[in-house]
């Protein structure tokens, strides 16, 4: 059994690879096996820090043969090294298993020695723990660049998902700061995988093996060379439309190593959620990374990227909520997907009003700027009004995230600065009182039904 100062080592290691994600694999267990991964996909959630929770997120070494200057395992680095056998992480991940710790295994790795040795090893660490061990589990496996096609195309057959990280959003940025790796050595076995995947799919054969159940990912980091959002998002829908990717994976850089040619302060948690928004838009709302961004140019920081679009586009709107199509409805800010399906349905059957829109859900202080309902607009009157409430939106929102037994994911808005004067006040004390005791009671009923549900009572 591994050590606790080999474990640690190789966990902490691993934490900054952010593409561990859910399976969308459907692999049942077996007799005498252990082990399930569901379709509905592997729960877990990410930590501030970048550890992933529910699956055991290990490196196999982390002792590197390469020197990217962003990487805290890079050759050149001062830091503890270790290495695991293929039966230590086996019989990790099937101990942990046992424990309910966790629910699957994405397991990475340095190129220790050579790409070919190390991702052999990786290799014999899959292949025991399907069949020596009868591990049924979700398994996510991160390639080795440059590792032999028939190692990568073996191991895809016992793995659920694969990744190769894409790193730097450019050839001229590998070269400066990961000086071993090349674009092409990335890319070309993910076009070889999502190739042998679509040849597989077209065959007839009723016992074809196994191959990547889940899909590929892969991740970029944001911020440690000088691409703009716009160069980021075309790659990734490149890498999209060609390697039929599940995910990208964007990773706000953060200056664990210091060098002259990195930059010496985090890129932001707000451009990574501003680029996975726009990364949304174009995987479920029909966007194309043209018309998000140009590609010199970066995403705006007071709104969404969706706003951002919309207010380039105001001879567009209004629409009229009754007769836009579905694709319009899609590209109006404040409603999503479901909202839109919803409005779709549910105009068949009577004209729809502001009122039947709320009731939906949809967030009316952004879409009232950009739609009519039976011919009644209440949004501002211009487009520097509409940018102006927009940002101050974005900023101004104030919520209280309450505990568990207030019920399950209920929010409230935080009382406002008139609120607080009223209840100062004599004259308006019933009235705030009154008011206390309906939140009270809404907290009551959210709280009752919430020890309903889960049999607490």
């Amino acid at each position: 059994m591994i050590d606790a100062e080999r474990l640690k080592i190789l966990t902490e290691s691993a934490k900054y690879d952010v593409s561990c994600s859910s399976s969308g694999s459907a692999r049942a267990n077996r007799k005498g096996g252990i082990g399930n991964a569901a379709p509905a996909g592997i729960c877990h959630s990410f930590t501030p820090d970048g550890r992933c929770i529910s699956l055991l997120k290990i490196l196999l070494s982390n002792k590197c043969a390469y020197n990217c200057l962003y990487c805290p395992n890079r050759a050149e680095a001062d830091v503890p090294r270790a290495s695991a056998t293929p039966d230590e992480i086996c019989e990790l991940t099937i101990a942990f298993y046992k424990r309910n710790y966790i629910e699957g295994l994405f397991l990475s790795s340095a190129v220790d020695g050579s790409p070919d040795s190390t991702m052999e090893r990786m290799l014999e660490t899959v292949i025991k723990l399907r069949k020596v061990y009868n591990f049924n589990g979700y398994i996510h496996l991160k390639g080795i660049p440059k590792a032999d096609r028939l190692l990568t195309f073996r191991a895809a057959q016992y793995v659920d998902r694969m990744s190769y990280n894409v790193e730097l959003p450019s050839e001229h940025s590998l070269k400066l700061l990961a000086p071993q790796k090349s674009k092409e050595s990335v890319l070309l076995p993910m076009r070889e995988l999502a190739a042998g995947k679509r040849a597989l799919a077209e065959e007839k054969s009723k016992k074809k093996p196994r191959f990547l159940p889940a899909g590929q990912t892969t991740q970029m980091i944001v911020g440690a060379s000088p691409e703009a959002d716009g160069q980021i998002l075309r790659l990734s829908q490149a890498m999209y439309r060609k390697f039929s990717l599940k995910r990208v994976y964007f990773s706000a850089y953060i200056p664990v190593v210091k060098h002259s040619l990195l930059p010496d302060k985090t890129a932001g948690l707000l451009r990574e959620h501003r680029l996975y928004q726009a990364d949304w838009l174009m995987r479920f709302y029909g966007f194309s990374a043209e018309e998000i961004a140009g590609e010199g140019d970066n995403l705006p920081e007071e709104y969404d990227p969706k706003c951002a679009w919309a207010l380039r586009h105001m001879e567009l709107f209004p629409v009229e909520i009754n007769r836009a199509p579905l694709e319009m409805l899609l590209r109006v800010p404040g409603i999503g997907t479901l909202g839109a399906y919803k409005i779709v349905r549910a105009r068949k059957f009577a004209a729809l009003g502001f009122d039947d829109l709320a009731k939906m859900r949809i967030v009316l202080k952004r879409a009232k700027h950009f739609i009519t309902c039976g011919g009644k607009f209440y949004g501002a009157d211009n487009a520097a009004t509409v940018k102006a409430l927009l940002a101050l939106e974005a900023r101004g929102e104030r919520y209280e995230q309450l505990s568990l037994f207030s019920g399950e994911g209920a929010v409230l808005p935080m009382p406002d600065a008139q609120e607080n004067s009223e209840v100062r006040s004599g004259t308006e004390k019933r009235g705030a009182e009154a008011r206390a005791q309906e939140r009270f009671a809404l907290l009551s009923t959210a709280a009752n039904a919430e020890s309903a549900r889960t049999g607490q009572l």
